[in-house]
């Protein structure tokens, strides 16, 4: 297989990213040539383990309605207005994302997703998917990949004048990278890991949980989560420390899980017969933060999503930033009139600290997920930013807003966070509630901190 045509440009991977890029890429009177080393997902089950569903905020949402498909992923999305916590004594407390109705995340099925997107590429008649074609190697100055078909065997290389390696975060491309002199790559291995458990549909076929919220249980060293899905089941996911007294490691039996279910997330205990089952069934997860630099080599090779920046889950960005990756690279192309090298080199310079960023306030929010959502002073500290935003909407925006129903970039995100954060800290070291804020000192505050930025 040999692409020639530099109109015609070769992708590395059919998972979420490699079929919205070539829709962004065929608007743009771009062929694409898609390989992939799995079977078409459209054919089959998704496997264990791997997350069923997703979280789609703005930056994601964007990129959809770029090329021309948000609304019909809508139609089989879930708007969550905010998080259900639930506390070890059986209550909940429900905590908003935002105070604007429109500021909803939505949960949508992974492979219900990545299956539209590979039938709207193919649909524009200028995307070509090679399935079963299993990655052996890349040639970074031929500018090649080879691969071998995983059915018949057959070895082919595919040579193109522009290849983006959209293969995930154990991406080829980028382990051929390593060799580059100046290519740097930290690889941070989490000390916990996950595992997804399903709590399905009720007897009437309905949900158990209320499908609008994501469901937090929240246990300062460990969490567990629920998002819904289409089938009116929930996928939880339980986020623990892989070894230690309280751990993965631990948990060896049906009656040590059981125990920790009733001692812990006592109104679980319902689920309890089938969770036993799945425990024991489903792999466990590593979860792990992948950073490199540079993304690309001059014009032939470029690194995107997860190949480029792998991130924890714990802010729900993943998808988000992989696909506002697409957005950006497409800007780029528009700016600089279809000039690939400088093209992917000012992607891969200018992308870096927004990716570097959200890696870091993914850590973050994790910590803030399962240890502050519960603490008196972080509930007011929630309840004073949205009255700041109130007051002063154009300068105040709460750090999960800017992050999920703005584009602000990642870094910029970051930065104001941590001003913000310092000016919470002044307002509410001594009040009640968001009633007793000076706004004179508070407009002070933040006019002679936050405006330069």
């Amino acid at each position: 297989m040999a692409i020639s045509n530099k109109k015609e440009i070769l992708i590395v991977g059919a998972g979420l990213v490699g079929p919205i890029l070539s829709l962004f890429l065929s608007k743009r009177n771009y062929s694409c040539t898609i390989i992939e080393g799995r079977n078409d997902m459209r054919l089959e089950k998704v496997p264990d383990g791997r997350s069923i569903n997703l979280a789609i905020s703005e930056r994601g949402l964007y990129a959809l309605n770029q090329v021309g498909i948000k609304e019909s992923i809508l139609k089989e999305a879930i708007p969550l207005k905010g998080r259900l916590i639930h506390n070890v004594n059986d209550k909940t407390f429900f905590q908003e994302y935002g105070q604007n109705k429109n500021e909803v995340i939505y949960s949508i099925s992974r492979s219900k997703l990545n299956n539209f997107l590979l039938s709207s590429s193919e649909k524009t008649g200028k995307v070509k998917i090679f399935f079963n074609e299993k990655c052996l190697d890349a040639d970074l100055i031929a500018g090649n990949v080879k691969h071998k078909n995983k059915l018949t065997g057959k070895i082919s290389v595919t040579s193109s004048s522009h290849i983006i390696a959209a293969d995930g975060s154990r991406s080829l491309i980028r382990k051929k990278m390593e060799g580059i002199n100046g290519f740097n790559q930290n690889i941070e291995v989490l000390d916990h890991g996950y595992k997804e458990l399903i709590i399905p549909p009720n007897s009437n076929g309905d949900f158990m949980l209320d499908p609008n919220m994501l469901h937090i249980w929240p246990r300062k060293k460990y969490m567990l989560i629920a998002l819904p899905n289409y089938d009116r089941s929930f996928t939880c996911t339980l986020f623990l420390p892989m070894k230690g007294p309280l751990s993965f490691e631990s948990l060896k039996s049906s009656e040590d899980f059981s125990n920790f279910i009733i001692t812990f997330f006592p109104d679980l205990v319902p689920y309890l017969k089938d969770f036993n089952k799945q425990f024991f069934i489903k792999p466990t997860g590593n979860l792990y933060t992948i950073k490199c630099q540079p993304w690309n080599v001059k014009d032939q090779f470029l690194l995107l999503g997860d190949a480029a920046h792998t991130i924890a889950p714990f802010f729900g960005q993943g998808i988000n930033a992989a696909f506002e990756d697409c957005t950006i690279l497409d800007e780029l192309l528009e700016k600089f009139d279809n000039q690939w090298e400088k093209v992917f080199s000012r992607f891969s310079q200018n992308r870096k600290a927004d990716m570097d960023a959200i890696s870091e306030m993914a850590l973050e929010n994790y910590f803030e997920m399962r240890n502050k959502t519960i603490d008196p002073k972080f509930l007011i500290k929630k309840e004073v930013e949205f009255y700041l935003e109130h007051n002063f909407p154009n300068q105040f925006i709460p750090r999960y807003s800017m992050v999920s129903f703005n584009r602000i970039p990642y870094s910029i995100c970051q930065k104001r966070g941590k001003i913000q954060e310092k000016i919470l800290d002044k307002l509410c070291s001594n009040i009640k509630s968001a009633s007793e804020i000076n706004l004179n000192i508070a407009k002070n505050l933040i006019n002679a901190n936050l405006d330069q930025i």
